[in-house]
Formats: structure tokens, C-alpha cells, sequence
């Protein structure tokens, strides 16, 4: 009963960030502030239709807490990561483009893929609450991790910013859900004494930073691109820390483990098949910017 309410929980909290996602980047892409840089978040809080998207998210992150307290982050997250699926829908639509065989056949190996991965054998066992000496190797690897992919953004143009800016987002969005579920673990064995600890306060640090990297990743380029990166690396990174930090096992036998890997093989193939079909690359040929106000029109991103 709780994995069925964490899989229904973490579906439902997909749609809802799929739709937050597609909203904030319509605003983020109208908006002149530079990526990785906070006025970006402020000219945005202006933006009543960007404000929007953002409640919806939060609505999302309150639907996937609930995932969390009924399953482990490498079951939850990977579902979560299906978002991808209501999105493209969106995104073809807002092209006035329908969706392909290409499109159809990527969208089947995503939900196939996690079906699997969730089916064969559910993730079990860990604990709710790690300590600080197991949080802190997975908080330095995953701020360097954020470093570098944020440095090499700075440093590049068009399609790899994007690219590296949703890398990097992933990667923090990953350290919010294992937060997160700490956090609600905390929550529930200790009531109003979660505030006396610091997964909360972290939490809301690391909110902040994965609000930027992700906004700027939406700012840089199309949904369409940057969705799918973040949604391959954030359950393979949310995946490794369940394992890393919560002790969380994938899998009783190494044969369910490999069908696990299978499946999100299939998944992240799924992925890359979506991210090629011609409603995405519709969007990335559109790599067109109007400034706020404006009509001119450029071949590429700007960078920052």
C-alpha cells in the first residue's frame, strides 16, 4: 500500500512539474538578466505568469514530499523523472506541431523503462534520517559536481549551455529530493523539533541555488532540450544518493539488479529518442530570441 501511494504520489507530482516547467521558461526565455546570476531570479519575480509556474512547482515538491514518506528516492525520483512524458505533449501543442512516431516510440521507452525499473523488484530498505558524517562526502561530491558543470556553461554558447546548465541543475535538483526526504523523516519522528536540525535550513539553501541553475537553464534554450538532460541526471544522481546516503538497495539478486539497469537503459534510450524528434528539434531551431519588448530576431542563444 505505501509504494502505492508513493508511485501514484510521484506520477501525479510529474504532470505538476512538467506544467510548472513549460510556464517558467515561456517567462524565463522573454527575460535580458544573465544566467547563473540572481537579478535573474529577481527580474522574474516581476513576471506574474513566471510566478504561476513557480507555485505550481511548489505544489509539485508538497505532491513529491508525500512520494518520499511513503517510498525510497530510487523509486520515487525515477518516476518523477516521467515528467518529460506530460511536457512533450504540452510542448507539441504550443508548436501546434502533433507528436510523431518518434516522438510516441521515445515517450513508450520512458514509461516502459521506469515501469520496469519500479516493477521488477521495488527499492527497500535504508534509513529516513542519515547522519551529518553520511551526508558530507555526497554534499561536497555534488556542490563539485555543480561547480564544474556550471563553470563549463560560463564558457560555452547555444546548445552545450543548455546542455550544461540542465546537467548541473539536475545534479542539485537530485540533492533537493534526498533533503527533501530527510526532512520528512525528521518531521515525522520529531514534529516542530525539525527546526533544532539543519536538514531544513539546507534545504532551503540548496532551493534557492536549484532555483537558479534551473531557471537559467531555461533561459538559455528551449524546454524541449534542456528537460530531457534533467530528467536522465536527476534520477540517476537521486538513485546514487539513496544508495550513498540513505543505504537504500536496488535490487535482492544481481539478476533483478541488471533487469533494473535495463529498464532504465530503455528509459534514458527513451529519453534520447524524444529529444531528437522533430517537435524538439522545432523548438531548438526556433533558437530565436525576442527581447522583452522587442522584435528582433537572432540565429542563436544569447549566451548569458
Amino acid at each position: 500500500m505505501r509504494i502505492a501511494i508513493a508511485v501514484a504520489a510521484a506520477l501525479c507530482a510529474a504532470f505538476c512539474f512538467a506544467l510548472g516547467s513549460l510556464i517558467q521558461q515561456g517567462a524565463a526565455r522573454q527575460t535580458d538578466a544573465r544566467a547563473l546570476r540572481f537579478g535573474l531570479l529577481l527580474a522574474l519575480a516581476h513576471n506574474r505568469r513566471w510566478l504561476a509556474g513557480i507555485a505550481i512547482t511548489v505544489l509539485s515538491f508538497g505532491i513529491q514530499a508525500v512520494a518520499l514518506a511513503f517510498g525510497p528516492l530510487a523509486l520515487v525520483q525515477p518516476l518523477v523523472a516521467t515528467e518529460v512524458l506530460f511536457a512533450l505533449p504540452m510542448i507539441a501543442h504550443g508548436n501546434m506541431r502533433p507528436l510523431t512516431r518518434k516522438g510516441i516510440i521515445g515517450g513508450l521507452g520512458i514509461a516502459s523503462g521506469m515501469a520496469l525499473f519500479a516493477a521488477v523488484s521495488p527499492p527497500t530498505g535504508g534509513v529516513s534520517v542519515p547522519d551529518l558524517g553520511t551526508w558530507a562526502p555526497a554534499l561536497a561530491g555534488t556542490t563539485a559536481l555543480a561547480v564544474l558543470s556550471g563553470s563549463a556553461a560560463l564558457r560555452s554558447q547555444g546548445t552545450a549551455r543548455v546542455i550544461w546548465l540542465a546537467a548541473a541543475t539536475a545534479v542539485i535538483y537530485a540533492l533537493v529530493n534526498a533533503l527533501t526526504k530527510s526532512g520528512v523523516g525528521l518531521l515525522m519522528t520529531r514534529g516542530a523539533g525539525v527546526l533544532a536540525t539543519w536538514e531544513p535550513y539546507a534545504l532551503i539553501a540548496v532551493g534557492i541555488l536549484s532555483g537558479l541553475f534551473g531557471q537559467s537553464a531555461f533561459h538559455a534554450g528551449p524546454l524541449s532540450l534542456s528537460l530531457p538532460v534533467i530528467d536522465t541526471v536527476d534520477p540517476i544522481s537521486s538513485v546514487v544518493l539513496g544508495a550513498a546516503v540513505f543505504h537504500e538497495h536496488l535490487a535482492r539478486s544481481q539478476g533483478l539488479l541488471a533487469l533494473q539497469f535495463v529498464g532504465g537503459a530503455v528509459a534514458v534510450a527513451g529519453i534520447a529518442v524524444l529529444s531528437r524528434s522533430p517537435v524538439v528539434l522545432t523548438e531548438q531551431h526556433r533558437e530565436v530570441r525576442l527581447p522583452a519588448g522587442g522584435s528582433l530576431t537572432r540565429r542563436s542563444a544569447r549566451p548569458g
